[in-house]
């Protein structure tokens, strides 16, 4: 069974890409460690509400955009 940390973590993958940004480029633009990040997308940690903000702004999209399963 697939978690929602790891559904978002493949949304933020794909979003990030999209937005043509490297994981060190994401990092460096929502505060977070490019370790941190890959956790992220690799489903093992999830950011607070304050960090999936950061990070969504960072790529130019809506929190609600990062939730879009």
């Amino acid at each position: 069974m697939t978690t929602i940390e790891q559904k978002l973590g493949r949304r933020i993958a794909l979003l990030r890409q999209k937005a043509g940004l490297t994981q060190a480029q994401l990092a460096e633009a929502s505060g977070y460690s490019e370790d941190f990040i890959g956790l992220v997308e690799r489903g093992v940690n999830a950011p607070s509400v304050s960090g999936l903000e950061r990070i969504a702004k960072a790529m130019k999209v809506s929190i609600r955009e990062l939730f879009n399963f």
